[in-house]
């Protein structure tokens, strides 16, 4: 899979499909890769070019040194749509990727086809609760705060029935390179753009998980008031809704791109 120069950064991506199709770009969550949009990227391949990516600091993406600002996250994704004369594209991040998605929105919308905002919120937790953790990755590796963020990503249910996903996305999380990952989580905690929400045209839809606590429903309901026009959905999940309601996610992203 390719890697593209982004400044001191390089950035692996894959864009799979026809050219002439309409380019839909997943952005992932902090602590994951892209292949967390696999259960979105096999079904949507066939009507849309799919352009995935690791975030700088995740996957097989370069960790240059942090900390990292969502600005400079979106700015990596302007990058590839440069190099891949891509314009514009419909644009789905969950949690970061959902900020980098707000910023783009906010910043460069004439990049912007629509815009899907998947349980995230215009600003993410507190300064406490992110140096909290960036101190525990610091201190003892991503093993000590895997456990956390998969209770975080999935209901108990999801978790007992699923457990070969879990096996998977547990070693994800394990093997995520730990100065990336505090990088990333300075740039969520430095984020907030809940003041110029309304500026957004892109249309938008909001998806929000009614079990998630990273990101509740609230956050959502709050972007889906503050952005003109905006759709909401809520579903039966935790924070990684795309994983966990897949059929239901797959359903509302096709209507709200074919609409």
């Amino acid at each position: 899979m390719p890697i593209l120069k982004s400044g001191e950064a390089g950035i692996h991506y894959t864009l799979e499909g026809q050219s002439g199709l309409p380019v839909l770009v997943f952005s992932n969550s902090l602590g994951a890769n892209h292949s967390m949009w696999d259960p979105q990227a096999s079904e949507f391949r066939k009507k849309f070019r799919i352009l995935r990516y690791d975030t700088r600091g995740h996957g097989q993406s370069s960790s240059t040194p942090g900390p990292y600002s969502i600005e400079l996250l979106a700015k990596d994704v302007i990058a590839l749509l440069d190099a891949q004369g891509l314009d514009p594209v419909h644009f789905c991040g969950l949690s970061m990727g959902g900020m980098i998605g707000m910023w783009l929105g906010l910043n460069a919308p004439a990049r912007l086809n629509k815009l899907v905002l998947c349980n995230t919120g215009a600003r993410i937790g507190t300064l406490e609760t992110w140096n909290a953790r960036i101190e525990a990755v610091r201190k003892n590796g991503m093993k000590s705060v895997a456990p956390a963020i998969i209770e975080r990503w999935f209901t108990p249910a999801f978790r007992q029935k699923s457990p070969n996903t879990m096996a998977n996305i547990l070693k994800m999380i394990e093997e995520a390179n730990p100065e990336g990952y505090v990088a990333c989580c300075a740039a969520i905690r430095d984020f907030d753009c809940r003041e110029q929400l309304g500026k957004i045209r892109t249309p938008t839809l909001v998806i929000s998980g009614a079990h998630d606590p990273a990101t509740p429903p609230q956050d959502g309901r709050f972007l889906a008031q503050q952005i003109p026009a905006a759709r909401y959905i809520e579903l039966n999940a935790a924070h990684l809704s795309n994983i966990e309601a897949q059929d239901r996610f797959n359903d509302e992203l096709a209507a709200f791109l074919n609409s």
